[in-house]
């Protein structure tokens, strides 16, 4: 790790081919993609419905919050079922009675053994044969597979219609009556969930395999784990052992590096850097960002109530003015918004302190920007609302209502001018760090590294506009996660290390060149399992068989460099203890701390407990899946977004000495409300479902049947301990922040230095 340039090729080398062969699949996804058939008949030739009913019935299904309100092949919400394992199953119990009523005399439940053994041979004979005609693109029904389809379209019209038998189920899969309106564009919506239904039990052609892989797991279909599932698992632990194996000699021959640091000064280096224009302006971002988590954490108590009270809060019925979809909506998509703008706002703070150096309307600019974000925020909120209370129409929806597609719901037009925004913050980062990359100091390294992340931050972040309002789902499910997983879990983690090292040798607390070395080094090992690592999410999307070997393999290696996270965590404790001044930084260093904990159990535990393929087949959807996302995006990213602001606002308000007593208990309210959440209430609930799941299928791990036992309504309040301290650990945060504007949260007669000069 002595030479940067081989450090430097080496990245240049993993990128690329990683990219090379990301592309590569992702043509074999369009070319693989279950087909969508231009016409769908019955076995006399009856157009029954088309390509455009199918498309369309996607169309609304995205209006009405799409993946979040229930999921489709595994992806979304999990208050409601998953459709396309609900939908299968139902599909399955009405034919089998339909033949037993016909051969037996009796309905399905009443025959005996032998004879339910003998129709559930046939039934899969008949619903895993594949009668589409590439030719004609034709997919041609059977007579009871017509009738199975009627049936279940009427049954979903009047869930998401006012059908007042359903209303009890609607309740508890918290969905609004008249979710949709138009009793037309449910029939419809009952013709997508036919066909992605249709893509889970159908094999491929020349497979004995669906398109999805065999999931959802059900018996009754012959969708049971494969082969090439336990393989790619057993691959997988095994690239996962010799990965830790290689990074633990690595780092037992390099223990000593960073004892090479230069000697800690004696005071603090970052009170010689005085505060440009821009710098000051970026206080208003967080003062958005404090907002925004605050806003966000009431979200997500309202949506986790929805999960035990249905369409009411307490007894209110606010689903007829926020129903859970929007709720959902608004919690993921605002911890997005406010977790990326204290990023963002974290780099317009350091690109000048960088170098000393304003460029011209620099101020202009952020202020500019800040606008920008305030108006996409707003204005995908209200379009979102507008779109779920089902008042706009298909093309509408999709530039300014709702998109469907968790994570990135915001339509069209924001989304084209959030990426503007990203452009304009760009430019703002390279003019101002211009003059320190022309230099030829040991820092320059680091700085390049700074912006090749922030170009890529913005770049990857146009993946969400590669798909179109009619696209294939398996396609849009792939651009998706190069959102999700490449733009937040890639990039954006690759920028946050090289700000961290950043704001350690601007402290001189780290030796420029071992911070340089280090920062390459750790990207390279987190992009070699990382960018690949993508296709762990698209095993069971529509995808080829390859995905789940890729995927496998790559995913295992993000693992690695978490395992020795608490090398990171335990040398950033070091840190906050060399010297006296250092304290002051004590909380933001803290939440570095609280960072690598959470690196290592929310993304490498619980993130390893659903990768492996055999796992993420009886896992897709459950549980187990929010217990990741909570302890990775909130406890990496949102406690890393915390600790940028608590930086940056040191360095804005820097003379007076913090008052400890309401950061100190956001702090720990935050991480140990976080914790409590996770193993009193969505572990247990994830586990239990994996159970259901392996022993029953998918379909009655998501079902009503399932979740509405008394068990798991007591498991889902288990939430209240955690969510109430993590709430006002978060309303604690927001205190502390206001009264460093006002005053209470700071020492007005004591200095961090007594030395220090006002303004300096």
């Amino acid at each position: 790790m002595k030479n940067p340039k081989k450090l430097w090729m080496t990245f240049a080398i993993v990128i690329g081919l990683s990219f090379m062969v990301l592309l590569y699949f992702g043509v074999k996804i369009y070319q693989n993609a279950p087909p969508i058939p231009e016409k769908v008949v019955s076995a006399n030739g009856e157009v029954l419905f088309t390509a455009d009913d199918i498309s369309n019935g996607q169309n609304v299904w995205q209006s009405i919050g799409g993946q979040e309100v229930g999921s489709i092949w595994g992806h979304g919400a999990y208050v409601a079922p998953d459709w396309t394992a609900d939908y299968l199953h139902r599909e399955s119990l009405f034919i089998l009675d339909a033949w037993a009523k016909a051969d037996y005399g009796s309905p399905y439940d009443k025959i005996t053994d032998e004879q339910q053994m003998v129709l559930q041979t046939r039934l899969k004979k008949e619903i895993r044969k594949n009668t589409y005609d590439p030719g004609t693109k034709t997919l041609q029904l059977s007579a009871v597979r017509v009738q199975a389809f009627e049936y279940l379209n009427n049954y979903y019209a009047g869930i998401f219609g006012n059908n007042s038998n359903d209303d009890k189920l609607r309740n508890e899969y918290a969905i609004s009556k008249n979710a949709i309106k138009d009793p037309a564009k449910a029939r419809l919506m009952g013709m997508f969930f036919f066909w992605a239904s249709w893509a889970c039990v159908t094999d491929r052609p020349g497979e004995t395999v669906s398109y999805t892989h065999n999931w959802p797991n059900d018996n009754l279909v012959g969708n049971i784990a494969t082969g090439d599932l336990m393989l790619w698992t057993g691959f997988s632990i095994i690239i996962l052992l010799l990965g830790i194996g290689i990074l633990a000699f690595y780092n037992a021959q390099h223990s000593e590096e960073d004892q090479a640091s230069d000697e800690v000064p004696v005071e603090d280096p970052l009170l010689s850097i005085k505060p440009t224009p821009s710098m000051r302006a970026t206080i208003k971002y967080f003062w958005i960002v404090t907002v925004l988590i605050v806003l966000q954490v009431v979200l997500g108590v309202v949506t986790a109530h929805y999960g035990v009270e249905g369409t009411a809060f307490y007894g209110f019925p606010l689903a007829d003015y926020m129903p859970y979809s929007l709720s959902r909506t608004w919690h993921v998509q605002i911890a997005i918004f406010w977790i990326a703008t204290s990023w963002l706002a974290t780099g317009l703070y350091i690109a000048p302190a960088v170098t000393g150096y304003e460029p011209k309307f620099q101020k202009l600019g952020v202020n500019f920007l800040f606008i920008c974000l305030l108006i996409i925020v707003g204005g995908s909120m209200v379009g979102q609302w507008y779109a779920i209370m089902q008042k706009l129409g298909y093309l509408q929806n999709f530039w300014f209502g709702h998109q469907g597609y968790e994570y990135v719901d915001l339509g069209r037009f924001w989304q084209i001018f959030l990426f503007i925004g990203l452009i304009l913050w760009l430019i703002l980062m390279t003019r101002a760090i211009m003059p320190a990359l022309r230099s030829k100091n040991n820092s320059r390294h680091l700085l390049i590294m700074f912006i090749v992340s922030s170009i890529a931050i913005t770049l990857f972040y146009a993946a969400g506009l590669m798909w179109g309002r009619r696209s294939n789902l398996a396609v849009a499910e792939y651009w998706r996660w190069w959102v999700v997983h490449l733009w937040v879990e890639g990039f954006f983690e690759v920028f946050a290390t090289v700000v961290m090292a950043f704001i350690f040798t601007r402290m001189k607390l780290l030796n420029e060149k071992f911070a340089t070395l280090n920062v390459l080094f750790s990207t390279i090992i987190f992009l070699s399992g990382g960018i690949l690592g993508t296709f762990h999410h698209l095993y069971f999307s529509g995808t080829p068989t390859a995905i789940l070997a890729v995927g496998s393999s790559f995913s295992a290696l993000e693992v690695v460099p978490l395992v020795f996270i608490g090398i990171e965590a335990f040398h950033n404790y070091k840190i906050s203890k060399l010297k006296p001044w250092i304290q002051a930084y004590k909380w933001p260093i803290y939440c570095f701390i609280a960072v690598a904990f959470w690196n290592f159990l929310g993304a490498g535990i619980f993130g390893f407990l659903i990768n492996p393929p055999i796992a993420l087949y009886y896992m897709q959807g459950l549980n187990t899946t929010p217990l990741h996302g909570h302890a990775a995006l909130f406890g990496v990213y949102g406690v890393l977004g915390i600790g940028l602001m608590l930086f940056v606002l040191k360095g804005l308000y820097r003379q007076n000495v913090w008052k400890d007593t309401w950061i100190r208990f956001a702090f720990w309210s935050i991480n140990i409300g976080l914790m409590l959440m996770l193993l009193l209430s969505l572990l247990p609930i994830g586990l239990l479902q994996t159970i259901a799941s392996v022993n029953h299928g998918m379909w009655y791990a998501r079902s009503a049947e399932f979740m509405q036992q008394p068990l798991m309504n007591t498991l889902r309040w288990m939430r209240l301990f955690g969510d109430t301290i993590f709430a006002l650990g978060t309303v604690a945060l927001a205190i502390f922040v206001i009264g460093l504007a006002t005053g209470w949260s700071y020492k007005k007669d004591e200095y961090d230095l007594k030395k220090v000069e006002q303004n300096k």
